[in-house]
This record gives structure tokens, C-alpha cells and sequence, in this order.
């Protein structure tokens, strides 16, 4: 049996009135929208046609209204842009209401529309998600839900540099993680095993750095156009794509691809292993900061968002005053080119970052060695925080010691209700405010194919999800494992129907 609000992440507010008739989706039923809603009006008719066999015709008007009276509004959704936000949702929070009369979802963005769409999704019968038409009784129960996300920043990291994962398997991973509102994908574009995205006037970085990843795969990497896809179908979806750039460590396969970048003049051969701290950047060399200045530059012209991560962690082969001093040359090297730097959180180590850079904690809930002092660094020069704690944020590690793949690291298995039950703000309390959001990442040593992004990503990303999106555990008697539980079991088999299936139980 479906929870009857079993919506994750959990809304901020739901009402479900007792006995009430649900909301019915008919064969004559349309979305109606105004024309600045048009594309997110087409986006659900996307969804909902290719389950139901539906028309669905999207009718647009300079003002969405409900239909006249003795028409089909029964059956309408009405997406309708509140730009005055009479119901105090914000930026990218929505309300949606569901009952026989129709369904609305009221926004002040469009961003806001979309998320309710997500929340709508979840109210109808798991076989909606399926890609071919069924016979269904299409009902999502009578609720009101008043909803609004807890942190800005709500993302998941793919690293494409240690197995490569082409266009398509990104915009398929965007597909599945947009139903749980998240709105960054950070793609970890470089690494020791492979380089990925094109940069003009250097191929040797994709012709050389593409063609190696672990294992001694076919490697790979992006054309412009294939990463213009990835951004325009992440917009699409409201999600920002950050590209990271590894630096000044992590980077033998820049230096296998120009041998200027290094002291000998001769490069390294390609590197297919999964070890890490190796390789570093000559920081004093001309050639370096030439080599940086292209890519950074050209980065950001393909990245319309605010950020762009330039890496720096286990930078173990960088002498420790260079380090210090790179971290804080790239930073600003970054800001030059219109974008606000991320760096993980050892770059704190510098007093002369750019201001605002966001550093990203990777340590555990209770911060290892100097960790906390790194991340608080970023913090005391006027930037904010992303965490993801290893220990319960990364999602390459084992759900238990069965798992046929992941790794365990980071304080051993990971299990889903460890991903959930961890609260940002007390892991560095005196930084609370400085929070911008949360961040799972996804590193590929061991993952080969997008079954196996499924089986280590769901479900423990909804988990985070929910930590990103909902209210603090303190604000709702359901912010609970036991209610999150429920809710999971009941989306088990809307992951069936979406193609995914997930590792661990379901249940912890």
C-alpha cells in the first residue's frame, strides 16, 4: 500500500483531508499555463503522455485561469505564476493543491512550478514513470501542500574523469535526480585517469587525456557540443551544471597530454590505477599558469553558471608553501573569468583566496586532523560552505560488506539511514549560517556502467535530498527516519518503473 503523502524529500507542509475524491487525470484533461510557463507546461505533458496515452494539450494564455464553469476543470492542472508570492513560497517553493475540483500548482518562478511538478509525480501510481502506455485509474489523492527548500544549494557530484560517461548517460542521470529536486550536478571533468572536455587549442588534452580511464577503458571525452547538450537539458530541469578542473594535483593526465607541463620536458605515461597524490602541477612554471589561463577561460565560456570548481584536495606531491600559494593564484584566476571558485575544503589552507570562494568539506561528521580549521578558513574570508561529509554524503561507499561494488574508506559501509540521519549544522556549528547547501558525490573507481551509478546513487540520494530540501528533523514530527522509511518502501516500486534498481535494502 502507498503512504498517502509519500512525497520525498518530505514537503515542507501537507495537508491530506480525510476520505476527500482525488484528483483524476482523464483523456480529455489539459495543462493549462501562462505563456512564460509554456516550457514547464510541456515538460509535464511529457511525462504524463507517455504513461497515460493522453492528449494533454497545452493551452496557453498571458494569465492561467481555471476554466469556465460545465467544462472538463476536474480534470485540469493549472500551473499559475504568482509573481507578488501571495502564498510565501520564495524563490524556488511552490504550492500545490489536488482534489476533484482539479489540480493547481502556484509558483513565483518557474523553477517553483517545476519542483511541484516533481512533487505532483509522486502523488500519482508508480506505473507513471513507466515509458510505455498503461491502463491505469490515474489518481493522485486529495492533499495541499505548501513547500519550500531549506538550503539554495542542493546538488550531486559525477565523477566522468575515472570512467567516462558520455552525453547521454549524463542527461539520463540529470532525468533521474531532478525528481528529487536537486538543482547542481558537479561534474568532475579531470582527474589522474582521464581528461574530458575540450578546450580550444589545446586537444592534445582530449586526444591524449581522453583516451585512458581505470582499468585501461576506452576512455572518452566531450565535444562543445556534446557539453552544450548536457547544460541546456540540465537548465531544462533547473539544474546548474559546475565543471571541476582538479588542481594543482590529480593531474597526470594534463601532464601525459603536454610534456611542457613538466620539469623534464617528457610526459608520464597515461595512468589507469586508482590511486591518488601522485602527480602535481609545476606551480612556478610559466607554462603552468599559460596552460591554466586557456582552460579556466574556456571553462567558463561553456559553463553558464555561477561556479566553477578548481579542485585542490590531496595535492600531496605539491611542497607545502607552493601549494598554499597556487590555491590562492587560481582562485582569483577563476573570479577573473566572471565565476565564484569552489575548491575543496584543504585550499582553506591560503589566507589569500579570492572573496566569496565556497570551500567544499569532505571530512567525516566529526571533522578529521585539521579539516575543520581548513573549512572555516573560506568562511573568514567572506565565502560559504558546501558539505559533504564522506562518512554519509559520498555514495561510492559500500551500503554493507556485501555490496559488489564501492569502496569503504570513509569509516567503513555507508547504509541509507546513516546517509539520512546526520544534521549539516552540527558539524561545524560555528559555521552554521555559512552553509549554502549539501552535495552527494558519486567517485567512479569502481563504477562501470549506469546500472552501477544506479545501484550506489538511489536510494541513499534521496536520503541527502531530503537533509538538502526539507525542514530541520526538530520542525516536523515526519522530518523521521521511521516516516522517511515508509515513504522509501513506497517508492520502491516507482524505481522499477523509472528502470533503476537500487542497491541496499530499501530499508536499513
Amino acid at each position: 500500500m502507498r503512504h498517502p503523502g509519500s512525497v520525498i524529500p518530505l514537503p515542507t507542509e501537507q495537508h491530506v483531508p480525510p476520505g476527500a475524491p482525488p484528483f483524476v487525470l482523464t483523456s480529455a484533461s489539459r495543462i493549462l499555463a501562462t505563456d512564460a510557463s509554456a516550457p514547464v507546461a510541456t515538460y509535464l505533458a511529457s511525462v504524463l503522455r507517455r504513461s497515460t496515452g493522453f492528449a494533454l494539450p497545452v493551452e496557453t494564455a498571458l494569465e492561467a485561469r481555471p476554466a469556465p464553469a460545465g467544462t472538463n476543470a476536474g480534470h485540469d492542472i493549472t500551473l499559475h505564476l504568482d509573481l507578488d508570492d501571495i502564498a510565501g513560497v520564495g524563490a524556488e517553493g511552490y504550492r500545490l493543491e489536488t482534489s476533484e475540483r482539479g489540480c493547481v500548482i502556484t509558483a513565483t518562478t518557474n523553477a517553483g512550478l517545476f519542483y511541484g511538478i516533481q512533487s505532483l509525480r509522486q502523488l500519482f501510481p508508480p506505473d507513471l514513470e513507466e515509458h510505455s502506455v498503461r491502463s491505469a485509474a490515474w489518481e493522485a489523492i486529495a492533499t495541499s501542500i505548501t513547500d519550500r527548500p531549506r538550503f539554495s544549494y542542493r546538488g550531486a557530484m559525477l565523477d566522468v574523469a575515472r570512467h567516462f560517461f558520455d552525453a547521454t548517460e549524463v542527461c539520463a542521470f540529470l532525468d533521474r535526480i531532478a525528481l528529487f529536486k536537486i538543482n547542481v550536478l558537479h561534474l568532475h571533468l579531470t582527474d589522474d585517469q582521464g581528461w574530458r572536455i575540450s578546450i580550444d587549442g589545446r586537444p592534445e588534452l582530449t586526444d591524449v587525456g581522453g583516451s585512458s580511464e581505470v582499468d585501461g577503458g576506452p576512455g572518452g571525452f566531450y565535444t562543445r557540443e556534446d557539453f552544450t547538450r548536457i547544460v541546456e537539458h540540465a537548465a531544462a530541469q533547473f539544474i546548474t551544471i559546475v565543471p571541476e578542473i582538479d588542481l594543482p594535483g590529480h593531474t597526470n593526465a594534463a601532464l601525459a597530454s603536454l610534456p611542457e607541463l613538466n620539469p623534464s620536458g617528457t610526459a608520464p605515461d597515461s595512468y589507469v590505477g586508482t590511486e591518488v597524490g601522485f602527480s602535481s602541477l609545476d606551480t612556478h612554471s610559466d607554462a603552468t599558469w599559460a596552460f591554466l589561463g586557456d582552460v579556466i577561460r574556456d571553462v567558463a565560456a561553456q559553463s553558464p553558471g555561477p561556479w566553477l570548481h578548481f579542485g585542490g584536495d590531496e595535492s600531496h606531491a605539491t611542497p607545502p608553501d607552493d601549494y598554499r600559494e597556487f590555491v590562492g593564484r587560481a582562485s582569483r584566476l577563476v573570479a577573473e573569468h566572471g565565476k565564484v571558485p569552489i575548491a575543496w575544503h584543504e585550499a582553506g589552507i591560503s589566507s589569500d583566496l579570492a572573496p566569496g570562494t565556497i570551500g567544499q568539506y569532505w571530512s567525516y561528521r566529526v571533522p578529521q586532523d585539521d579539516s575543520a580549521d581548513r573549512a572555516l578558513s573560506f568562511v573568514r574570508q567572506g565565502g560559504s560552505l558546501i558539505l559533504s561529509p564522506a562518512d554519509v554524503a559520498y555514495l561510492d561507499m559500500t551500503y554493507d560488506d556485501d555490496s559488489p561494488i564501492g569502496l569503504s574508506w570513509a569509516d567503513g559501509p555507508t547504509s541509507v539511514r546513516e546517509s539520512y540521519e546526520w544534521e549539516p549544522t552540527t558539524i561545524l556549528p560555528e559555521a552554521a549560517s555559512a552553509i549554502l547547501g549539501v552535495e552527494a558525490p558519486l567517485w567512479t573507481e569502481t563504477v562501470r556502467s549506469r546500472a552501477d551509478i544506479d545501484y550506489l546513487v538511489f536510494p541513499r540520494l534521496a536520503a541527502v535530498a531530503e537533509i538538502a530540501w526539507s525542514v530541520v528533523p526538530d520542525a516536523s514530527e515526519r522530518r523521521t527516519w521511521e516516516d522517511f522509511s515508509i515513504r522509501l518502501e513506497a517508492f520502491a516500486s516507482r524505481f522499477r518503473a523509472l528502470g533503476i534498481r537500487p542497491g541496499g535494502p530499501a530499508v536499513d
